[in-house]
């Protein structure tokens, strides 16, 4: 019997591990944009299996923070998401640039698009949010001692308001689904497992 939290990385962390992995026979690009490329993919099993058509959607490593202010604010972040339509609450975060340190990825979308600047970061670890369909992960992390040192600096499509939440309220809203991002209420889990808050 195994407890929540624990599991066995011999059969679970398959990143150096691959005997189980498919070999690609052919692959054929669909789409190459920056940050929409698929493929089809044709691969063979270890178990002889032919896989004529696996789709994949390349995308580049990702970030996000659950950032937190010098008066133990939460930092989250409201914007509208076209994909499904809606205005919904995040966390900041966002894609490294090519032969970027991630660590030095994540500060800098924190003051891109809030404006606050981080004393520590702590890394949590990576999730992936699709691997049946998106080849990347997405690095989590918890900044701490955030200021606000600049104005927002966002991207012509972005517009970002900034909500500043109280620490005590952030486990609430994190068990009442406030947040449906699934990458994000990942991070904020492990935040506050982190900040011993769960």
């Amino acid at each position: 019997m195994s407890l929540i939290g624990q599991h066995d990385l011999s059969t679970t962390d398959n990143k150096n591990h691959n005997e189980d992995e498919w070999k690609i026979l052919s692959s054929e690009y669909l789409t190459k944009y920056n940050y929409f490329t698929a493929r089809k993919d044709k691969c063979l099993t270890p178990q002889g299996k032919t896989i004529d058509d696996y789709y994949v959607v390349e995308l580049g490593l990702t970030v996000c923070a659950l950032g937190v202010t010098e008066n133990n604010e939460a930092i989250l972040i409201r914007q509208y998401r076209h994909p499904i339509g809606q205005t919904i609450i995040e966390i900041p975060g966002g894609f490294v640039d090519d032969g970027e340190d991630p660590k030095k990825a994540i500060a800098r979308e924190l003051l891109e698009e809030t404006g606050y600047q981080f004393a520590d970061f702590d890394y949590l670890g990576e999730v992936a949010a699709n691997p049946g369909l998106l080849s990347n992960y997405t690095k989590l992390y918890l900044a701490t001692g955030g200021k606000k040192v600049s104005d927002q600096n966002l991207d012509s499509n972005e517009e970002i308001e900034v909500m500043l939440v109280p620490m005590e309220n952030i486990k609430e809203m994190f068990l009442q689904n406030k947040i449906p991002q699934a990458l994000h209420t990942c991070c904020i889990l492990y935040a506050l497992l982190k900040m011993k808050v769960l």
